[in-house]
C-alpha cells in the first residue's frame, strides 16, 4: 500500500560542520554590540559626547573595531530620545547581566539613570500639565 522512503531524511543530511555554530556567549557579545551600538546613535544625537565615547570603548571592546559613528539626526524632542536611551540602556544592562559583564552592565546602569534624571528636568523645566514629547 505505501511505498518505502528510498532517500535519508532531511534532518540527517546536512553535515553540522557546513554551518557556522556560534556559542551562547559569543551571540550575547553579538546582542550586547548590537543594544549598545543603537545606544551610541541616540546618545550622539542627543550631543552627549562624553558618554557617547564611553559606549563606543564598550561596542569597540565586544566588536574588535570602533564603531562607525555619525550624526544621523532625527529630529525627534529631546525627551523622546532620552526614553529611547532609557530603554537601549535597559536591554543593555540584561544583556550585560546575563553575560557577566560588569563594565558594560555599570555602564548601562549609569546611562539608565543619567537618562532618568534629564527626563526628570524636562518635565521639572516643561509648562504645567504639558506633557514633554508625548505622542
Amino acid at each position: 500500500m505505501y511505498e518505502p522512503i528510498r532517500s535519508p531524511s532531511v534532518h540527517t543530511q546536512a553535515d553540522d560542520a557546513d554551518f557556522p555554530h556560534r556559542s551562547r556567549e559569543e551571540e550575547l557579545d553579538i546582542q550586547l554590540a548590537g543594544h549598545l551600538a543603537a545606544l551610541l546613535a541616540v546618545t550622539d544625537e542627543l550631543g552627549l559626547s562624553a558618554a557617547g565615547d564611553r559606549v563606543a570603548e564598550q561596542v569597540a571592546r565586544l566588536r574588535g573595531a570602533p564603531p562607525a559613528r555619525h550624526a544621523g539626526l532625527t529630529d525627534a524632542a529631546p525627551a523622546q530620545l532620552h526614553r529611547r536611551a532609557h530603554a537601549l540602556a535597559g536591554r543593555a544592562l540584561l544583556v550585560a547581566a546575563s553575560r557577566a559583564d560588569t563594565t558594560a552592565a555599570i555602564l548601562s546602569a549609569e546611562r539608565m539613570d543619567a537618562h532618568t534624571a534629564a527626563l526628570a528636568a524636562l518635565a521639572d523645566a516643561a509648562p504645567s500639565g504639558e506633557l514633554v514629547g508625548a505622542h
